[in-house]
């Protein structure tokens, strides 16, 4: 389950998670007046890792944007046959991966991948269960159009909330990518097409009658927010029951929101940032869209998101973390009398995919140039 585990699944991964952890320090760096951070070496010299989540038996399942779904347990990674032929190029490729909140007794698995179709491709979410090293019960949930184009912007994370319902974030896709009100893809806007879209299914993704029914619609679709650029970061705060995610913004505008039934996020209408070819957007008028409740500019490249519930570092319980994939640090949020703000920990990590709360309580982290997954550790400070 996405970055939310029961106590049993903490209590059977937390002895397998520190014997498969090799002992490598990779980086040191002060971030608070009591602990330093320091990362380990979990997974190393890989493919981009796009996902991974902790399996119940202390192993970890992830994805190879190349189109490969590995699990490492005891040192090994074993490669699963019959993966879907993927869109390798661009941005495409296979993404997300996450399991069933009842894995342990369904073996429910979800991923979500960009096919080609024709000369322009589509995402497809789907789940499956692995049977001798083999995807099996493969079920395709949900599909985009197959109109993206230049294969760019795909989104794309998978989560579940307390209530077992099922989230996908899904980029803008389409021709290309251009903010302002004469963009020629309008496809975050247009409640017809799921691209640009914070989808909410049930678990078989079938949609659930309390979704909302947008503007221009006669009925609930699978569709839960809108306006979105490309989204790759969910986390969820369980205690609050929110939803919080971020996206990639043009130059400058990567957003986090906290996401809310039928509100519209505003790409490519509104945005903090600018065009690449330095033509503005909407500056900060945003009236009739929902604000982000942080922008980063410049953009740090806002990829995996985790709520950290648990007490390993302290006062940063509570706080959301969220990867820099072009600036090469973890972002730090939390909030001060109901104002978030940012703090900058783990510079020069690396350019982080995707961030994790283990079930033993630590941060984990997919890095690219080697793929990699590696363990946040603090310690005392040393003077």
């Amino acid at each position: 389950m996405k970055r939310i585990f029961s106590l049993l699944w903490c209590v059977l991964a937390l002895a397998s998670c520190s014997e498969s952890t090799a002992k490598t320090e990779e980086e040191q760096e002060v971030v608070s007046d009591n602990f330093e951070l320091s990362t380990e070496l979990v997974l190393g010299d890989r493919g981009a890792i796009w996902g991974f989540e902790f399996l119940p038996d202390g192993g970890i399942i992830f994805t190879e944007r190349s189109g490969k779904i590995g699990i490492f347990k005891d040192g090994k990674v074993t490669e699963l046959a019959g993966v879907p032929k993927v869109a390798y190029e661009s941005q495409g490729g296979l993404l997300d991966i996450a399991l069933h909140p009842d894995f342990a007794n369904n073996g429910w698995i979800y991923t979500a991948y960009l096919e080609n179709v024709g000369k322009a491709a589509r995402m497809n979410l789907i789940r499956f269960k692995i049977e001798n090293n083999a995807l099996a019960n493969v079920e395709k949930l949900l599909s985009t159009s197959a109109t993206n184009e230049w294969k760019g912007h795909n989104g794309s994370r998978i989560l579940f909330d307390k209530h077992g319902y099922l989230f996908w974030s899904v980029g803008e896709g389409g021709k290309t990518s251009r903010g302002g009100k004469d963009s020629p893809n309008k496809n975050a806007q247009n409640v017809k097409e799921l691209w640009g879209k914070v989808h909410r299914l049930h678990d078989d993704g079938k949609i659930p009658s309390d979704n909302p029914v947008l503007p221009g619609n006669t009925e609930p679709t699978s569709i839960y927010s809108y306006g979105h650029r490309n989204p790759q970061g969910l986390a969820y705060n369980a205690e609050a029951d929110e939803v919080w995610e971020s996206e990639h913004g043009p130059r400058g505008g990567d957003e986090l929101n906290l996401i809310k039934k039928g509100e519209n996020y505003g790409w490519p209408f509104v945005s903090y940032g600018i065009n690449y070819d330095e033509v503005d957007i909407s500056g900060k008028k945003h009236e009739g869209y929902t604000e982000p409740t942080f922008q980063w500019t410049p953009s740090l490249g806002a990829c995996g998101l985790t709520y950290l519930t648990s007490d390993k570092y302290g006062s940063w319980k509570g706080s959301l973390f969220a990867g820099a994939l072009a600036l090469n640090h973890v972002s730090r949020i939390y909030f001060e009398n109901g104002v978030a703000k940012e703090e900058k920990i783990l510079q020069d990590v690396g350019r982080v995919r995707d961030v994790v709360q283990g079930p033993d309580g630590f941060l984990y982290l997919s890095l690219e140039g080697p793929g990699r997954i590696v363990k946040v550790v603090p310690s005392p400070k040393t003077k």
